[in-house]
């Protein structure tokens, strides 16, 4: 049982980490940075981190509870979806900074694209579950506190990001519009690599496509 207790607290620590993946960090960078506010930005973190946390609970407790089992096509068909998401995402942020003052992101947004993260990621989160608990109740627990993790991981990651930008626009007088087009940029060449890796040797459009979950 304190071994059970350890595995699921480890849960909450790698949820914190998983927050720090890149396409997550450029995802909620790119929305966060055209938010009017820092406690704003901080609820774009948050409500990406639900989204996140319900897709993971929703897909990897069926694969845990059901032993559902997940083609490594839909896995990277999971992850080539993240990669256009990242592409339209800079795209948006891009025409946005076309405006002296960018609107502000819709709740919606960072909801929808932690969703589609989420489920990008879940397989290979259940994976790693099933390989290590053997008790269902257990592992669904592992993959709560592994979602409060990352929500609690990206509400830090996104103020330590926005913060020091709200500074700096106050202080310096920069305009938000051309840090909305630094992101959106970032976002596109990040979402046009994934494509890039993502369609290549031993991946989506082949024959025999291969998967290694990160």
């Amino acid at each position: 049982m304190p071994g059970s207790v350890g595995l699921v607290l480890l849960g909450f620590l790698l949820g914190v980490r998983h927050a720090l993946d890149p396409d997550h960090v450029v995802a909620v960078g790119t929305i966060s940075t055209s938010a009017p506010s820092v406690r704003r930005s901080v609820a774009v973190g948050a409500l990406w981190g639900f989204g996140h946390t319900l897709t993971v609970l929703a897909v990897g407790g069926a694969i845990v509870l059901l032993r559902f089992a997940v083609s490594p096509r839909a896995a990277l068909a999971m992850e080539f979806t993240v990669a256009l998401m990242l592409i339209a995402l800079g795209l948006l942020n891009l025409l946005s900074a076309r405006h002296s003052q960018p609107a502000a992101p819709s709740p919606v947004r960072p909801l929808v694209v932690g969703m589609v993260h989420g489920m990008a990621g879940s397989a290979a989160i259940a994976l790693l579950v099933l390989a290590t608990i053997r008790e269902p109740a257990v592992s669904l627990a592992y993959l709560l506190l592994f979602g409060l993790g990352t929500i609690a991981g990206m509400i830090l990651v996104t103020a330590l990001l926005v913060h020091p930008v709200t500074m700096m626009v106050a202080r310096t007088g920069v305009s938000r519009r051309w840090l909305t087009a630094a992101s959106g940029a970032l976002s596109l060449v990040l979402g046009l690599l994934m494509v890039h890796w993502l369609g290549g040797p031993d991946a989506l459009f082949l024959g025999d496509p291969a998967f290694i979950p990160r």
